[in-house]
């Protein structure tokens, strides 16, 4: 499996296979497919994979347009605050709608199967949405996905009820899920697929405010989207499995989490111009600077949630890593 091609975001996805947007028989053919490129629901969830759009396309092979827009939809209809990663807590703390809709300049961190583009007109706002897989029924289908969901979120999160709508650039099928709550905010035959939030949407005040999370929450998004932007695909998969925080990892570990020899783990990175070795060691000293960080935590309990039964083991290893030994470090920044 392709670490690079578009895909859903991977919690999402095992959402949506609970779900009754999925019926139960293309549930199974998802699964033999997962598992004929060795990996499932959990371990897409733990390494932060991407159900490829490929999938969709095997799963239902007769998929057209106007079923696209259907299955599209009833996808949208199950969207949870809790189906997008780093995105969650952001959006569930934003303000405003306004906060909510910025969120999507970090879409990228999630999936890379829909492009956005913002297009203010004078108090509102267009917000242009592009498919990426290169098949029309696929891009129909997760830009369909992709809008709606947010409408959803949006009517999940605010206090009033949201004037947004979506606008799609392919017709109208001719059967349309009755209980979607989407049908009245949803028009076709647009000359670009786009969703159009009006000044007073955007305006409008969320149920759970908590500026101090949502700030914190983006200047993480930031970091992690510049941090993106400079490492490879498969180092940064790996990597965020070690910064998980589920004590040591030896290479096979994480080979396993990707279905693949320890061997094809190390050529992977290798060609990325890293070394398993060296992303463990960077995790371990960010993850040990982090806990000790905490005073309610003693450098033991650091020591052995890094994997280290003896405490003096860890403070060689940490000397060596960063120029000082844990206590120092931690009364260095007691006093900072």
């Amino acid at each position: 499996m392709r670490t690079d091609e578009p895909g859903v975001p991977s919690l999402a996805f095992v959402q949506l296979l609970s779900s009754p947007a999925i019926d139960a028989d293309a549930v199974e053919r998802f699964r033999v497919i997962m598992a004929r490129e060795g990996t499932g629901e959990l371990a897409l969830i733990r390494t932060q994979g991407e159900a490829p759009l490929r999938w969709f396309r095997e799963v239902y092979p007769d998929l057209d347009i106007e079923q696209a827009t259907r299955l599209g939809i009833a996808c949208a209809e199950h969207a949870q605050l809790t189906s997008f990663g780093p995105l969650s807590v952001p959006l569930v703390s934003a303000c405003t709608v306004e906060e909510v809709v910025e969120l999507l300049t970090y879409l990228p961190l999630i999936t890379n199967a829909v492009t956005t583009q913002f297009q203010p007109q004078q108090d509102d706002l267009t917000i242009r949405l592009s498919g990426n897989a290169g098949d029309p029924d696929l891009d129909c289908l997760v830009v369909t996905y992709c809008g709606l969901a947010l409408l959803r979120l949006i009517d999940l999160v605010v206090v009033e009820a949201s004037e947004a709508t979506m606008h799609s650039h392919w017709p109208e099928p001719s059967v349309l899920p009755r209980e979607a709550a989407s049908r009245s905010r949803l028009e076709f035959d647009a000359p670009f697929s786009y969703l159009h939030m009006p000044a007073r949407t955007l305006q409008a005040a969320c149920r759970f405010p908590d500026p101090i999370s949502y700030e914190l929450a983006v200047t993480e998004l930031q970091q992690a989207l510049a941090c993106r932007a400079d490492t490879p695909e498969f180092t940064r998969r790996v990597w965020a499995l070690l910064d998980d925080g589920s004590g040591a990892r030896t290479i096979q570990s994480v080979a396993d989490e990707f279905s693949m020899s320890s061997s094809t783990l190390k050529r992977r990175l290798a060609a990325e111009g890293t070394s398993f070795r060296e992303l463990l060691q960077q995790s371990m000293v960010d993850r040990a600077r982090k806990r000790l960080l905490d005073p309610s935590t003693s450098v033991g309990e650091v020591a052995n949630e890094l994997g280290y039964s003896d405490l003096t083991n860890f403070s060689h290893a940490f000397k060596k890593w960063t120029g000082s030994s844990p206590s120092h470090f931690r009364r260095e920044h007691e006093v900072r």
